[in-house]
């Protein structure tokens, strides 16, 4: 609540004064000369009041903070006792999890933690669907939760509150709750709820319940209850325990400062802002009109109003005569010290006869130091003294302009500035000429931000001449080129031709009339109500645009803007930048990348030749036998008709395995752009386990493939993809051979699985093997371009799979796996964003 303010009291007594004061005194010097002595009574009587009052509401203040310190002390103590019973009832949970409390033993151990906590009035054990297994009520206090072991809780608040635990999974408070009965008296209480987990299983709450009270008997310190009317109170400042205020006087609701309530509130945690704490201090203030020492202050202020008023009277006419000189001297001063123009006044002999204050200021010297003297004047430099002279004389002769003259004037440090002045003749009042008038402008500042424009405008100039990308500007419906840089000039010359062909190729212009099109005459395109050109806007697909100029063989990149010009016209600037070793860099890594990626197949497929031609060995041998055997038997004549067709469809059968092992092979090698397009995953992981079976079966390692069925289509290069798969595989079989594990070891898994990475959906490739591992120092450089850790090896497969994958939006990583600090294999992985 804020201090009444003093002026508000006085403000309807000398309103009534000054009414009457104003018949009384019609004369205004009167009034001014007797407002001095009366405002000072006023102001001394006001300056003792508010004194006055100000150390009564500082009074109230200190012993506001006082009960402020004592309810926090009291807050804190309430709050590290809930604490203390709610760790004592978390512990009582925790048995009850581990076993040390059950349905028998449970009343016990709760009447220890009652007994201890006289302010808590039951403990209630609840399973899951709010069962009550076990229950326990203070003799000393009431409770609501009643409920007899075997039956269910039903009370809202309960539910509530058990139901939030349940979902926090830490001990939650519910809101206080105030039941009203007609027939007994109204009870207020606090429910404190404990959820019990088993191994992350949810098995019920242990629901704690505090009387309110008991909770301000037993924990609030008896030094605070004595001194103050305690009470705990809801959100809705509803009285749960303790004594309520009193009733304020109705006065209170126009004078609220009149009555100052001494109370304080503060929030219980860990309960939260649904319960407060409030204490009213008991206290009685004593009156100010009872004051003698007020009495006494009143008393002198009164004898010393009359003897102002008695000096009024003697002083009366002197102030009169006063007035009207200061009135005349303050605007003559006032005049003299507003303008900050230097004026300076001379005879007709060229003697200064004044200075004001800004002339002084601006070169340093008294005005006892100027007046009276001659030329030379002590501000001429001494290099500029002959022309200073000079136009002295010219000045004194009346050959002045009314545009003044720049001169350079010294101050008395020595500093030298420019200075404008202007001279005017000096009439008296019978109208005959007395001297010059001269006033004296400080213009170094002008000068300086003048040459500073000009210097910045010679390197801008510089900066944008020496660029390597051509800059123009040109306004819009004009063939007018405002402006063009040096490199626009070598490339398009000094027409706006190649400022419009820039344009037309990276944007889609407007069609003009060629009426319209041909007119230098910006105004006939513009809006007279919006100012800005109804036509020649440029609309353009991207802030940037790469085109290619055949007159100049070079690519360029765009860049457009719209900008006001300086004589307000809409104009538009083009950047053109030239990029064409850009595009021959990225044309040559681009090819670079495709051969490497051929290559790495080639060699790929080279590593693969033994196994390769094994595996080609087999059907061409079966092929070998059948063919053989149908000749013994046909040489033999012991051969029938459906005997020679079986033989002939096996033999068939294995030419076209041998087909499809030399077809596979093919479509891996060969050269192709990036084709991108929706792939099967299925169809791609059984084509390269296909093609690294091959190479699995000649080292005698086996491969486990746990692919998740219906996986979405992902947008890949699928031949790609399977290189990748294929190289991650056959380094797995070989990591496995160079172990010599056993055959029960040598197995390679492949799981392809969904997942989300950062909110998006994206098929996993994990290829584990259970070989010797990489040692640190190889993973950190695993994916480095030309390290390799075999002998014969050229260092780009992993490097160029990590590329391929990483084109496709995905991540690679590899690491290590352990069984008990051993090294045991390891993990490749890359995933690839579904969409």
């Amino acid at each position: 609540m804020s201090k009444p303010s003093i002026a508000s009291l006085f403000k309807p007594i000398a309103a009534i004064w000054l009414s009457w004061w104003t018949r009384q005194t019609p004369n205004r010097q009167d009034r001014f000369a007797f407002m001095a002595p009366l405002a000072a009574v006023v102001l001394f009587m006001a300056a003792i009041t508010a004194a006055f009052w100000y150390l009564r509401y500082e009074e109230l203040d200190r012993e506001q903070e006082v009960v402020r310190r004592d309810v926090e002390y009291a807050q804190q103590r309430m709050r590290l006792r809930l604490l203390d019973k709610q760790a004592q009832v978390m512990r009582l949970a925790r048995d009850i999890t581990d076993g040390g409390t059950n349905k028998r033993t449970f009343s016990t151990d709760a009447k220890a933690v009652l007994i201890q906590t006289l302010e808590m009035a039951s403990l209630t054990w609840v399973d899951p669907v709010l069962r009550v297994q076990g229950t326990y009520t203070s003799p000393i206090s009431n409770t609501t939760l009643t409920v007899a072991p075997g039956q269910t809780i039903a009370h809202s608040e309960t539910m509530h509150t058990f139901q939030l635990a349940r979902e926090l999974q830490q001990p939650v408070y519910s809101h206080p709750v105030l039941e009203k009965n007609p027939t007994t008296t109204a009870y207020a209480y606090l429910q404190l709820h404990v959820p019990i987990y088993n191994r992350g299983k949810f098995e019920g709450v242990l629901i704690a319940e505090y009387s309110m009270e008991g909770m301000l008997r037993y924990a609030v310190p008896v030094e605070v209850a004595e001194r103050y009317a305690v009470s705990l109170r809801d959100a809705s400042n509803l009285v749960l325990a303790g004594q309520a205020n009193t009733a304020k006087p109705k006065v209170t609701e126009v004078l609220p400062w009149l009555f100052k309530t001494n109370a304080y509130e503060v929030p219980i945690t860990p309960v939260g802002y649904e319960l407060a704490l409030h204490a009213e201090a008991y206290r009685t203030s004593s009156g100010l009109v009872g004051n003698g020492v007020f009495w006494l202050v009143v008393a002198l202020s009164g004898i010393t109003a009359w003897m102002l008023i008695g000096t009024w009277r003697h002083t009366k006419h002197r102030v009169q005569v006063q007035q009207a000189l200061i009135a005349e001297t303050n605007f003559r001063r006032a005049m003299e010290n507003s303008i900050l123009t230097g004026m300076r006044a001379m005879d007709l002999k060229g003697r200064i006869t004044y200075v004001n204050a800004a002339f002084c200021q601006m070169t340093g010297w008294t005005e006892e130091e100027l007046v009276g003297r001659l030329p030379p004047f002590p501000y001429w430099p001494d290099e500029d003294r002959e022309t200073l002279e000079r136009k002295l004389a010219l000045e004194l002769q009346g050959e002045t302009t009314s545009s003044g003259f720049q001169v350079r004037v010294k101050r008395k440090n020595g500093e030298v500035f420019d200075a404008r002045l202007y001279v005017s003749p000096l009439i008296d009042a019978r109208g005959q000429q007395t001297g010059w008038m001269t006033s004296m402008t400080d213009i170094t500042e002008p000068n300086r931000v003048r040459e500073q424009l000009s210097a910045a405008h010679d390197r801008f100039t510089t900066v944008l001449e020496g660029l390597d990308a051509s800059v123009s500007v040109a306004p819009l419906g004009s063939k007018e080129l405002l402006f063009a840089n040096k490199l626009y000039r070598q490339w398009f010359a000094s027409t706006t031709q190649g400022h419009l062909n820039l344009v037309t190729q990276a944007g889609q212009p407007r069609s003009l009339p060629e009426s319209e099109a041909s007119s230098d005459d910006a105004e006939d395109q513009d809006d007279g109500l919006m100012g800005l050109p109804t036509e020649g806007m440029t609309e353009t697909n991207a802030e940037n645009s790469e085109i290619y100029l055949p007159e100049l063989d070079k690519w360029l990149e765009v860049r457009s803007r719209y900008l006001n010009w300086v004589d307000g016209r809409l104009a538009q600037m083009v950047i053109a930048s030239d990029i064409t070793a850009r595009r021959q860099a990225e044309e040559q890594a681009r090819a670079q990348a495709e051969r490497a990626q051929s290559a790495s197949r080639l060699i790929t497929m080279g590593e693969m030749a033994s196994s390769v031609a094994h595996e080609l060995n087999q059907p061409l041998t079966a092929i070998n036998n059948y063919c053989s055997g149908m000749v013994s038997r046909i040489k033999a004549n012991n051969l029938s008709e459906k005997d020679l067709l079986k033989a002939l469809e096996k033999t068939a059968h294995q030419a076209q395995r041998a087909g499809q092992i030399i077809q596979r092979i093919r479509s891996f090698v060969k050269r192709s752009e990036p084709n991108r397009s929706p792939s099967d995953v299925g169809a791609m992981v059984a084509e390269a386990v296909e093609l690294a079976g091959i190479e699995m079966r000649r080292r005698q390692v086996r491969l486990s493939q746990v692919v998740t069925a219906r996986l979405p289509a992902v947008n890949v290069d699928p031949i790609l993809i399977e290189q990748v798969l294929v190289n991650l595989m056959r380094n797995a079989a070989e990591s496995i051979d160079l172990a010599k594990r056993p055959l029960t070891q040598r197995v390679v898994e492949l799981k392809v699985i969904p997942r989300k990475e950062d909110d998006q959906a994206v098929i996993e490739f994990i290829v584990t093997d259970t070989g010797g591992g990489l040692p640190p120092e190889v993973l950190e450089r695993l994916f480095e371009a030309f390290f390799s850790t075999k002998s014969e090896g050229m260092g780009m497969g992993l490097n160029l799979c990590r590329s391929i994958v990483e084109s496709h939006q995905g991540r690679m990583k590899a690491e290590n796996l352990y069984n008990a600090g051993e090294l045991t294999g390891c993990r490749f992985s890359f995933w690839i964003p579904v969409r």
